[in-house]
């Protein structure tokens, strides 16, 4: 049975934010993952995480100004200090809720040189990988689908792979997102095989729209039991915007969450 994770930045947008890591116990969850959670102090997430009894398995490392559109900066030449302290803060974040996956987002590329972008990510990657390398700690590479995210630098599975090939890193791993890889390819269970190897964490959502995991083409009943017999032991988060309540529009995953209710 995988082991889910909610993504709280996108799960029970209903309520407060540190409220949503209690939420998620309640229906179940024993691990939370998010994308930015800043704007909290990391002591502020740390007591909330420990109140609600989740471990915290995945984080985003700042990616510039989210808000007015970017995600990441790791790929322009001109913001590489910028870049760093992000990783640097993101990295601190981790530790202090003993959180072992961060994930160092690219950046939208508009007509910049790639093969300098490139070069770019990847000494940003090797910066984050040489400081985040304690035990089990890993940085993550995701591929976005340019549907979504128009000119996302890292935008099909392939590429994402030949980058961390190329690194030479054990710690740099690779974030699978069905989602992403049915808007870009389809051909689900054979991509997630082929990308295994590489695969550290899992993020699914309903296609199209991106809402809860029975809504749309994507029978996750099968992947779940594709993934559980490819024994990856790793988890998989839960990146969708529900429909109506999270509580609500969890039938579907019931059956795969623990019994965690109070």
């Amino acid at each position: 049975m995988p082991k889910l994770s909610a993504n709280i930045s996108t799960l029970y947008p209903e309520i407060g934010f540190l409220q949503r890591f209690s939420a998620a116990a309640q229906d179940g969850f024993d691990a939370v993952e998010f994308q930015f959670a800043y704007e909290y102090t990391s002591a502020e997430l740390v007591a909330a995480a420990k109140e609600a009894s989740v471990k915290v398995v995945l984080l985003n490392c700042p990616a510039g100004d989210v808000e007015a559109g970017e995600r990441g900066t790791a790929v322009f030449e001109e913001r590489i200090e910028t870049c760093r302290q992000e990783i640097d803060k993101g990295i601190a974040y981790a530790r202090a809720l003993d959180c072992k996956s961060i994930h160092l987002m690219a950046g939208i590329l508009a007509d910049e040189d790639r093969q300098v972008a490139q070069a770019t990510f990847k000494d940003n990657l090797r910066y984050a990988a040489d400081r985040f390398d304690r035990s089990d700690e890993v940085v993550l590479v995701e591929a976005l689908n340019t549907i979504d995210t128009p000119g996302y630098f890292v935008s099909n599975l392939a590429q994402a792979a030949d980058i961390i090939d190329s690194m030479g890193y054990a710690n740099v791993r690779l974030q699978f997102d069905f989602y992403h890889c049915q808007m870009t390819q389809g051909r689900l269970a054979e991509t997630f095989d082929l990308y295994l190897r590489l695969i550290e964490h899992i993020q699914v959502a309903g296609v199209p729209g991106r809402h809860e995991l029975d809504c749309g083409e994507v029978n996750y009943d099968f992947l779940f039991n594709h993934i559980d017999a490819s024994r990856y032991f790793g988890y998989v988060g839960c990146e969708y915007h529900p429909l109506t309540t999270t509580s609500e529009g969890l039938g579907s995953l019931r059956p795969w969450l623990r019994s965690r209710a109070k």
